[in-house]
């Protein structure tokens, strides 16, 4: 079965329909995939509007039967082509929107994960039992002070005593 028909009848996985869908790896490779065989065919139809237009001034005046055809036929695959060409930047753009909309729901699935974490971390703690700590190290770092000022504090032990 060809890539276009697959695409067109569905032909996904089995695990994929079951699921109500294709997921988000899926469209995306399912959109590049067509998109490389949309490029293709701009390919195709590119090298075959020269040929035709060779074709035209092959034939110019000497045979303009043959020449008003080649250049149907040109302006026929340019008309192709300018559909393809609507078709891609189309596709394109739901592939940006699909990659974008996947982002988006990464980044959310993971900063709820990192509110879960945050929440089994401050469960075990209680804010009056914070407060009470901080008052603990205050009270130590005053003291731990008044240690440090009384030792760093050398000159008053010669003030103290009299000659």
């Amino acid at each position: 079965m060809s890539k276009i028909s697959k695409f067109f009848k569905g032909g996904g996985s089995a695990a994929s329909k079951g699921r109500g869908g294709p997921s988000p790896q899926e469209a995306l490779a399912r959109l590049r995939e067509t998109e490389e065989m949309l490029s293709k065919k701009q390919q195709y139809l590119e090298t075959r509007i020269e040929r035709e237009l060779a074709v035209a001034r092959q034939h110019g005046t000497k045979n303009k039967r043959a020449a008003l055809q080649a250049l149907k036929r040109k302006k026929r695959y340019e008309k192709q082509l300018s559909q393809i060409d609507g078709t891609l930047s189309t596709i394109e753009f739901q592939r940006e929107a699909l990659e974008n909309s996947h982002t988006n729901t990464e980044v959310l699935k993971n900063m709820g994960y990192a509110a879960q974490a945050m929440k089994r971390v401050h469960e075990n703690m209680d804010l009056n039992k914070i407060d009470d700590l901080m008052q603990d190290i205050t009270e130590q770092q005053d003291v731990a002070q008044e240690i440090s000022d009384a030792i760093s504090n050398r000159g008053t032990f010669g003030d103290e005593f009299d000659e």
